[in-house]
């Protein structure tokens, strides 16, 4: 099994025929992503050869869910045009948007989240890397082969340099799905949304979270995992040495006083029981650890979770 996106998943492209989204539509269909379609208004009903796979074009993705089934969209939008795109999609009834777009204005995002959340379309991202449930389908920008066969592990991150590392690091093991659901100061998925969905999956047996500093999400997901999560979690926190008062990275990454910081997230996730790296090859480590040969070692919350 996998989260939100499986081998059945049919995936439209919207943008798909400018470079950004043509070159991420050839990866994901020699991921094995079932590629319906791409949308473009200007390049309706034309066909387009991607590396000897005919991807038919639609002018809108009502008409392109229409003719193909499609129930999953990736967004390679520019920013001016991202909010109309999103609520496009979610207006034709899709059930995933996958938005990598970044520099969408907050407002924007804001609008269109709200819209996704009363038509009960899940969004993610945006500036985001997208998802990957390996061996069957990528939606998104990460690369397919660092991490190439399916295994137990869930991931779930702010980071999409990062979701890359930790893949890569543990890809012997594999990975049941990872989603890198941004960093935006407003997200359409969340830490807890992976977190449950991992929980649910019969084919998660541990989870990764990785975080940053700005923000409270990680210590909301801390809240979650001692209430709610019985499976092992390993965690890292990016940001330990960033400046106090200084944004970094992403637009919500930003430290004052003691609120937002790498430290203070660490500690209200091992206060949950999740053990935390101080590097991400450490957290691989601890990974690794939790998932040698044998059963895995009781979590130390899940008579807490029991009582949930």
């Amino acid at each position: 099994m996998a989260i939100f996106l499986t081998k059945e998943s049919k995936v439209l492209v919207q943008g798909m025929t400018g470079a950004e989204g043509m070159k991420h539509t050839r990866r994901m269909l020699a991921a094995g992503t079932r590629i319906v379609g791409g949308v473009n208004p200007r390049k309706a009903d034309r066909t387009v050869d991607v590396d000897g796979t005919p991807v038919p074009v639609f002018g809108s993705v009502e008409a392109g869910m229409a003719a193909t089934g499609a129930d999953v969209t990736v967004v390679f939008v520019p920013p001016p045009c991202a909010k109309s795109a999103v609520i496009e999609a979610v207006d034709a009834g899709i059930g995933l948007a996958v938005v990598i777009t970044e520099g969408i204005p907050v407002h924007d995002a804001v609008a269109f989240h709200a819209h996704a959340r009363a038509r009960s379309t899940r969004v993610v991202g945006p500036n985001c890397p997208g998802l990957i449930s390996p061996g069957q389908s990528n939606a998104g920008i990460i690369p397919p082969d660092i991490a190439p066969v399916p295994g137990r592990i869930g991931l779930v991150s702010k980071s999409g340099t990062l979701t890359y590392q930790l893949m890569h690091e543990l890809r012997d093991i594999g990975f049941s799905s990872a989603v890198g659901i941004g960093g935006d100061p407003v997200t359409g998925t969340s830490h807890i949304d992976c977190l449950t969905a991992f929980e649910e999956d019969p084919d998660t047996e541990l989870i990764v979270l990785i975080g940053e500093i700005g923000g409270d999400a990680e210590e909301r997901a801390a809240a979650h995992i001692a209430h709610h999560i019985s499976k092992p979690v390993i965690g890292y926190i990016a940001g330990f040495t960033a400046p106090e008062g200084r944004t970094m990275g992403h637009a919500g990454a930003i430290v004052s006083g003691s609120s937002g910081t790498a430290e203070a997230k660490k500690r209200a996730l091992e206060a949950a029981g999740v053990a935390v790296g101080s590097t991400p090859t450490e957290a691989a480590a601890l990974a690794r650890a939790h998932l040698r040969p044998g059963p895995l070692p009781p979590s130390p919350r899940s008579s807490i979770a029991g009582r949930a």
